[in-house]
This record gives C-alpha cells, structure tokens and sequence, in this order.
C-alpha cells in the first residue's frame, strides 16, 4: 500500500467547498464530474506561472495517480499537454452521478493535499483566494469543529 502523503480530512474539506462553489457558479444541467474539471482548468493558470505546464502536469498527473486508486473511474480522465484534463465526458457516462461527483471530490482533493505538502497552507489558500476571490474563506483549509 502507498503512503498517503495527503491530509485527507484537510483536503477534502477544502475540494468539498471549492466544489460546492463551482456547483452554484455552473449550469444546472451540466454533470457532476464537471465542477472538479472547471477547478482545475481555474488553478491551472495560476499553477502553471508558479511551476510551468511540465511542472502543473507532473503535480496533477501524481494527483490523478492517488485518486484513481480510491475512484477507478477516474481512468477514462488524461491529462493533455497543456495540463488541461480530458475525458469529462467519457468519466460521467461510465459512472452513476454519486460516483462522479466522489471521483470529483477525491481528485480535488489529492490536488490540494499535494499543495499543501509542497507550498504548505498559507500559500496554497492565497492561490485559492486568488482563483476564487468572491468566495469567502477563513484563512484556514478547514475549521475545527467549535465546542458547543
């Protein structure tokens, strides 16, 4: 088994919000696999002028590797050369919506978590809020549950 190099908890919480986000930014009738690829296709940009497209290609292409180990479904996905994924379409004919919108999730996920190793928080949330500035985060990637 591979060591995860990800907080899983971390990560997901942020995907689970950047995905939610881009559910209410994007067309009712477009499928769930489409929120994770507009995420990447909108930290690409900022990605790439940080790292390059071989180093965006390489950061998801690991990315992609960690989730198609949880979501197989994820194998019909490639990455181009520009860094951009394909594949959207085959992805959601060959899983039901809750799979989809997983996969989805487990990619984001693993995208941020391997931010947060690489970059570390502080950064990886600026290039968030940067990518996302009417959304409204609380300079963390995710926040304790408050004692009642």
């Amino acid at each position: 088994m591979e060591k995860e190099i990800v907080s899983l908890p971390k990560s997901r919480h942020l995907a689970q919000r950047l995905l939610t986000y881009e559910a209410v930014a994007g067309e009712n009738s477009e499928p769930p696999a489409s929120g994770a690829f507009r995420v990447c296709a909108k930290l690409r940009r900022p990605l790439t002028a940080l790292a390059g497209v071989a180093g965006f290609r390489s950061l998801l292409s690991r990315a992609l590797t960690l989730a198609r180990a949880e979501a197989p479904s994820l194998g019909a996905v490639q990455i181009a050369a520009d860094g951009s994924l394909q594949g959207q379409d085959e992805f959601a004919s060959q899983s039901n919506e809750e799979q989809a919108r997983d996969g989805g999730v487990i990619l984001i996920a693993q995208l941020i978590g391997l931010l947060l190793t690489f970059i570390g928080e502080g950064l990886t949330l600026r290039l968030v809020q940067d990518v996302w500035p009417e959304a409204v985060f609380d300079g963390r990637v995710y926040e304790k549950e408050r004692k009642a």
